[in-house]
């Protein structure tokens, strides 16, 4: 019969896993699996949705583990696959369907320039996920994301290909810009610019009632036109990033000639 594994202190440790919060992550990897397949058949609005759910499920998750304190390195692990899969594979192969395979329409070129910028994407997720993982806990991870996260640069990527569906626009015409929001939030994802993670926000705190107001008019935003709402969001706080950078950079200039 085998025994149950001990820490280094002599303390054994119960197997299995926690049920709730990686049910939730495999919300997110069931999303980002479906999403995959919608674009595979043209489906381009269903499978932005798709990864948007995705999104609702990444937040449930951690929430849903911190709350009931079954927080585990399995589920830390498992997280960041499927975040893989739904922020960074999904993502990068929904803009490739949509839009970046009609380089190969012009030449061969061109036609290898669409799928590399949706494998830079998609590397560039994975690589984001993996120094998450190791810097987590570490003070620079406490208030502030150190690069764009994932599930934010998918927010980009996939609302401005959501809005380009539900506009009826083919994916030709978008070229451009879908080849400069895939390759650009690839490098902000691996950037050093720093994003605000709202991790200071409790949900169990009191708060002011405005609060819930701003809450209600943010739902109904969203539920009036959800593509372009919920790109225009995730957009404002990608460039959030750089613009802070930027004000940062020219108050040590002010401070250093003063």
């Amino acid at each position: 019969m085998s025994e149950e594994p001990t820490s280094p202190e002599g303390i054994r440790r119960k197997r299995g896993i926690y049920l709730l919060p990686n049910l939730f992550t495999t919300g997110t990897l069931f999303a980002g699996f479906y999403s995959i397949i919608a674009a595979t058949q043209d489906r381009f609005a269903a499978a932005g949705v798709a990864i948007f759910v995705a999104m609702l499920t990444d937040m449930l998750d951690g929430r849903v583990a911190r709350l009931t304190n079954s927080e585990s390195d399995f589920g830390i692990q498992y997280d960041s696959l499927a975040d893989l899969v739904a922020f960074g594979l999904a993502s990068g192969l929904l803009a490739y369907m949509y839009s970046l395979n009609t380089l190969a329409d012009y030449n061969d070129v061109f036609g290898k320039m669409g799928w590399l910028a949706a494998f830079f994407y998609t590397a560039a997720a994975g690589l984001r996920l993996a120094r998450f993982n190791i810097t987590r806990g570490a003070p620079v991870e406490k208030k502030t994301f150190l690069g764009l996260p994932s599930p934010a640069a998918a927010g980009v990527l996939v609302g401005f290909v959501w809005v380009g569906a539900d506009f009826g626009i083919p994916g030709g015409d978008m070229i451009i810009p879908v080849f400069l929001l895939t390759v650009g939030a690839g490098i902000l994802m691996v950037s050093n610019v720093r994003y605000n993670s709202f991790k200071d926000f409790n949900i169990r705190d009191r708060v002011p009632f405005r609060y819930i107001l701003f809450m209600v008019v943010g739902f109904v935003l969203i539920m009036i036109d959800p593509p372009r709402v919920l790109f225009l969001g995730f957009l404002a706080y990608a460039l959030s990033g750089p613009i802070m950078a930027l004000q940062r950079r020219r108050r040590l200039r002010t401070d250093k000639t003063s």
